[in-house]
């Protein structure tokens, strides 16, 4: 009898299974049938997997006379055949450093003068102009073939405006940058930035400005990149929000406005067309939002983690913070830069079932990592830290600098504010 009843269970146990994996299964089924280039796509994912994971120090920049935070990394586009690339590092002594990106030797260096410099970025379209925003209310653009500290642009923005985030649109036609909250007022102001280069050390004022969307210190602003009109900001407010820029008002422009239920500390863009936005929050929360489900029934949040340290299994004393993420076209993988507060640096991979460590790279940094720039051209990593270092990450690579590794923990007058979410904001998401 007990052999009849463990058959009859064992039995009703199979089609339960078969009844809840079933449509599942045919969901796999019907995608590695019909689509010819699914076996690629698993193997594509697993090798880019594999790259990040076997990532190396190729190069170590020499320790600067003046150590400091690297806040901020960008690299130039390489954009006049025959030209070297470039790499702009924001630093906590309020400068922007210029290396070459091959061999990151030092090449100069751009202060404010006054004001806190935060943030930069290349054009997009020309390799030797870099910008960043300064606290003073500019945002400023240097040449980097000149020696000269002056800039060959300078964006103005109202006497209020302390600008604490910024971006270039990928045509190079708008700058944008975020204000600290002045009063009741927070901005985000926008600038025409053609012909910057004709118009040495000339001042633009705003286009305009958007003013009803945030209400709190704007942290950061990315525009899309490929579509010049598309640019998402974020706030210590807790919202996450889209614009279309064409359109003739704010309220018309306003796509759509996420809450991350938290204070956005990084965002950026994803998925096939870049139509998926994802941010980071100083309470290391992670959201991914699908914006191409905006105008469907489908929910548009592909995953909300409150805590990434505690969903995470890392070795290597585990995980303590988020820096950014970047999206790999190649795997068609969102990737997220995280890390220690000894330099440990881990990769994560995202998906909608939530995250899992790809790889952790040791024996870099010997302090917290608060920069990254990830370059897809030889799928490189740049990595910039609490102990000064620039660090240049390839798969597989020997490192051929001598430098010794300079363990360094400075003392910066720039903290990071964290500030509690206002959750009686009201605000329109889906």
């Amino acid at each position: 009898l007990s052999l009849q009843q463990d058959v009859i269970a064992g039995f009703l146990y199979a089609i339960l299974i078969l009844a809840v994996f079933h449509p599942v299964v045919d969901l796999i089924d019907d995608f590695n049938l019909t689509y010819k280039y699914a076996p690629l796509i698993i193997i594509t994912v697993q090798k880019v997997e594999e790259q990040l994971a076997g990532l190396r120090i190729a190069r170590r920049c020499v320790p600067s006379e003046e150590p400091a935070y690297l806040l901020d990394i960008d690299t130039s586009p390489a954009a006049q055949a025959g030209s070297s690339r470039l790499v702009a590092v924001s630093c906590s002594n309020e400068s922007i450093r210029v290396y070459d990106r091959d061999t990151l030797h030092f090449l100069r260096e751009y202060r404010g003068q006054p004001g806190l410099l935060s943030g930069v970025r290349f054009a997009h379209t020309c390799d030797s102009l870099v910008f960043s925003a300064c606290s003073q209310g500019t945002v400023r653009c240097w040449d980097v073939r000149s020696a000269s500290q002056k800039p060959v642009q300078v964006f103005s923005g109202y006497p209020s405006n302390v600008f604490i985030s910024f971006d270039v649109s990928c045509t190079d036609l708008i700058v944008c940058a975020g204000t600290e909250k002045a009063e009741k007022d927070t901005f985000l102001v926008f600038w025409d930035a053609r012909g910057v280069t004709d118009c040495a050390s000339a001042t633009k004022e705003p286009l305009g400005v958007y003013s009803e969307s945030h209400n709190d210190d704007i942290t950061k602003i990315c525009f899309h990149p490929t579509e010049p009109n598309l640019v998402v900001s974020g706030s210590t407010d807790g919202l996450v929000n889209v614009f279309d820029i064409n359109k003739d008002n704010e309220d018309d422009a306003l796509i759509s406005t996420c809450n991350s239920d938290s204070s956005v500390s990084s965002l950026g863009w994803s998925g096939d067309g870049y139509k998926q936005v994802y941010c980071m929050t100083h309470d290391e929360g992670f959201c991914w939002w699908d914006m191409a489900q905006l105008d469907t029934e489908e929910p548009i949040t592909l995953l909300h983690v409150l805590d990434v340290r505690e969903s995470v299994c890392a070795e290597n004393q585990g995980l303590h913070y988020l820096v950014g993420g970047f999206y790999h076209e190649k795997a068609g993988k969102l990737f997220l830069v995280g890390g220690t507060s000894t330099g440990n640096i881990h990769l994560l991979s995202c998906g909608t079932d939530g995250l899992s460590l790809v790889g952790t790279l040791c024996g870099g940094h010997s302090a917290t990592v608060r920069s990254f720039c990830w370059s897809p051209t030889d799928e490189s990593l740049l990595t910039g830290g609490e102990d000064a270092q620039l660090l240049l990450w390839k798969p597989g690579a020997v490192e051929r600098s001598l430098t010794k590794k300079a363990s360094l923990k400075i003392s910066s007058s720039l903290q990071k504010r964290v500030r509690v979410h206002n959750t009686s904001l009201k605000s329109r998401k889906k």
